[in-house]
């Protein structure tokens, strides 16, 4: 990525380097026909996982009022609209934390400012330990969330009825520990099944097929063993996720903020929505845009403390998962999009403020796990050229010498060093390039 912090230089850049390969991404995933399925459904559960465990907590915190409906639905109505007009389709949103309406128009506010003045060229100041270390740091509170999931599962939660069998010490003692055994049985399996193309038993075809699809598929088998005892322990053990229909009737005041109502004039009117505190419980109601005018300038300006600091989080997270999804050792050939994504950013942060969702932002280890699950590893290129020597030397009946010398030949050439990704107004200047050499034919 170029440095600049002329206005609108870095947005002007990012999108014209976009626009010249937007149609070789679609194209090229549509030529890659199943393959594609693979990192498909591995990101599509890596994703949707936290998401929906997201979704819980929140649940429990807000009593209901924010559920996983509404972190299932800011994480595809963010991805789909990144994915289709995105400056970086390697980079995967999630959901971050909620934060009320006037909150959000700030917060997007701040980050267009950013996007527009250049701010994402600092990023280039920042060395890969950096990005690390805050990857380090996302990774550690996924622990922590998943070590206080675990212990909350041997307590009774909120809203449960206390005299219930399922919450008698005995009882509650067998769910947490069936928890702690199906979570880890997910995790060790699902992280072996990973490593499946370097077992020492199996067909290539099956190894290959456990390293695609593995995850998922551990996924559904420990999930069905969750169903195992259903006959024989107290309805409610294993504790499973509740989630309200988003489809039922008045299910949309909890995640609907802005509706549309018609006036007797035939006018129409918006309303936003406004959470506040009543004898200690958390509620939530809609406002129309006649009533938050009329909300203290005071609140409106204070809002913005909060708002900058948020801001500055999803300028690093986004940015840093950026990063991190475009490493050199990715030998990656198209260009970066970091200003533009910012500004997309923005859009988003707002669109989901006055739809009452989380907002999402690019998330960590999700970006370059993506990345990862897409690319075309070294190894598994020098294995497939030595098999395809070998088979080549077998069938012209090549002497035990000559195969030896084949394969020692293929593999000298398989250890010259990659083309690391080049300077983003190179590839710029070479896609133009061949651009205008397509169309002169």
């Amino acid at each position: 990525m170029d440095e600049t912090f002329v206005p609108f230089e870095g947005i002007k850049n990012d999108v014209k380097g976009r626009l010249l390969c937007y149609k070789q991404d679609w194209t090229g995933g549509i030529k890659a026909g199943f393959s594609i399925l693979a990192p498909t459904t591995y990101i599509f559960f890596a994703s949707a996982i936290p998401v929906i465990s997201f979704g819980e907590q929140l649940d429990r915190s807000t009593d209901g009022v924010l559920t996983a409906v509404q972190t299932l639905a800011s994480t595809a109505l963010c991805g789909i609209i990144h994915s289709i007009i995105g400056g970086q389709p390697l980079l995967i949103l999630g959901v971050a934390e909620p934060t009320v309406i006037m909150v959000c128009v700030w917060t997007a506010a701040l980050l267009i400012m950013l996007s527009i003045v250049g701010a994402c060229s600092i990023i280039n100041r920042f060395t890969r330990l950096a990005g690390e270390l805050f990857g380090l740091l996302i990774a550690m509170l996924f622990m922590q969330q998943a070590i206080t999931g675990l212990v909350d599962e041997f307590r009774i939660t909120k809203r449960e009825n206390t005299t219930s069998i399922e919450f008698i010490p005995s009882w509650r003692f067998a769910n947490g520990m069936f928890a702690v055994v199906l979570s880890f049985g997910l995790m060790l399996t699902g992280l072996r099944s990973r490593k499946a193309r370097s077992w020492r038993y199996g067909s290539g075809c099956l190894r290959g097929f456990v390293a695609d699809y593995g995850v998922p598929l551990m996924v559904l088998v420990w999930t069905a063993v969750s169903y195992i005892p259903a006959g024989s322990v107290p309805h409610g053990i294993p504790r499973r996720l509740l989630s309200p229909s988003p489809w039922s009737l008045g299910a949309y005041q909890n995640w609907t903020v802005i509706s549309v109502r018609s006036c007797p004039c035939m006018t129409r009117r918006f309303f936003s929505a406004i959470t506040y505190i009543q004898n200690g419980a958390l509620m939530f109601r809609t406002l129309s845009w006649q009533e938050m005018l009329d909300v203290p300038v005071l609140y409106i300006l204070g809002a913005f403390i909060p708002a900058t600091m948020i801001a500055v989080l999803y300028y690093f997270d986004h940015s840093v998962a950026s990063q991190l999804a475009q490493q050199k050792e990715f030998n990656l050939r198209k260009p970066s999009s970091f200003h533009y994504d910012l500004l997309l950013l923005g859009f988003l942060t707002l669109i989901c403020g006055l739809l009452g969702i989380p907002p999402s932002n690019g998330v960590i280890p999700q970006s370059p796990m993506h990345t990862k699950s897409l690319a075309t590893l070294k190894h598994q290129l020098l294995r497939n050229r030595l098999v395809a020597t070998a088979r080549q030397s077998i069938r012209m009946n090549s002497s035990l010498g000559e195969l030896y010398g084949n394969m020692q030949e293929a593999y000298q050439h398989m250890q010259t060093p990659l083309i690391y990704q080049e300077a983003s107004t190179r590839i710029i200047i070479r896609l133009q390039y061949n651009a205008s050499i397509q169309r002169f034919y």
